[in-house]
């Protein structure tokens, strides 16, 4: 999450031609340590490992990947990053969980467990807002020369960013209890996953397009000369893909009709080719 540059000399963002050059030169593992999905990474695997009667492995494999990425970033010489600590600590005491309580309790897990995860993640996020330490700040730290840490600028596109991050795990929360408690379906086609998924490729698409849209409208709200703001239509050009894609797992699972689905997969079609007049540069 470097910051682009601007025209203007006031250090409210670093230049492209240091922090920019030095973040292309990054070797894929470290952009990926960089990135705030390496933390939410255990996390994901969790929610396609989960299944009745897999509690146990999908929590010990969801802790090994949380050890694993600690070390790497450890190694790699990063530093040790909250999200990073708290994987391991959540993931501990559900793998502890999975080896000791009772078939009842697991059972209990498998059910609410999707749930549990979210609304753990949300307090996380929320909590490093109140804590003035917003989560993602960390990881964009380590792609921005530290004159800039303190800039309000910077401070803000990461506040912002942690926000946005903690609302889509609030949606996800909401849309899997829907489909628990109300729909009585935790392995629904929609609420389980597709809804889920939907608000986190917004979190991962807004977490790449707001950088470099804040800094430049920010010098426009200035009067500053600078390069005009991305255009909003980046933020959702994930989502003819995302829908085209829904169409096809609905068809190959079954969760949807063949019309249905072929719909999707043209919505998404067209969708792509329309956002592509819009976002052209």
């Amino acid at each position: 999450m470097t910051e682009p540059d601007k025209t203007e000399p006031d250090k409210t963002q670093p230049e492209k031609t240091g922090p920019q050059t030095a973040v292309r030169k990054t070797s894929v593992v470290d952009a990926v340590l960089q990135s705030p999905l390496a933390g939410l990474s255990p996390w994901i695997l969790l929610s396609l490992l989960s299944g009745p009667g897999r509690f146990e492995e999908s929590a010990a494999a969801a802790l090994g990947l949380s050890l694993l990425i600690l070390a790497a970033s450890h190694r790699r010489g990063g530093t040790v990053k909250l999200l990073e600590v708290f994987d391991v600590v959540f993931f501990g005491v559900l793998a502890a969980i999975g080896l000791l309580a009772s078939a009842n309790t697991i059972r209990w897990f498998e059910l609410w467990g999707g749930e549990l995860t979210n609304i753990a993640l949300v307090v996380f996020a929320f909590g490093s807002i109140l804590l003035r330490n917003p989560f993602t700040l960390q990881y964009a730290k380590e792609s921005t020369p530290e004159e800039y840490w303190t800039t309000p600028l910077f401070l803000r596109i990461n506040y912002v960013i942690t926000a946005v991050w903690a609302l889509a795990f609030t949606w996800s929360a909401a849309v899997g209890l829907f489909g628990d408690a109300l729909l009585h379906d935790g392995d629904n086609f929609w609420t389980g996953w597709i809804l889920q998924l939907l608000g986190t490729f917004f979190a991962i698409s807004f977490t790449e397009w707001y950088p470099e849209y804040a800094p430049n409208k920010a010098a426009q709200a200035q009067g500053l000369e600078t390069e005009p703001p991305q255009s909003i239509f980046r933020l959702f050009d994930f989502l003819p893909v995302f829908v085209a894609v829904t169409g096809i797992a609905g068809l190959v699972t079954d969760s949807v009709s063949v019309t249905a689905g072929v719909t999707l997969i043209l919505v998404g079609v067209f969708g792509h080719l329309a956002m592509r007049r819009f976002t052209v540069d």
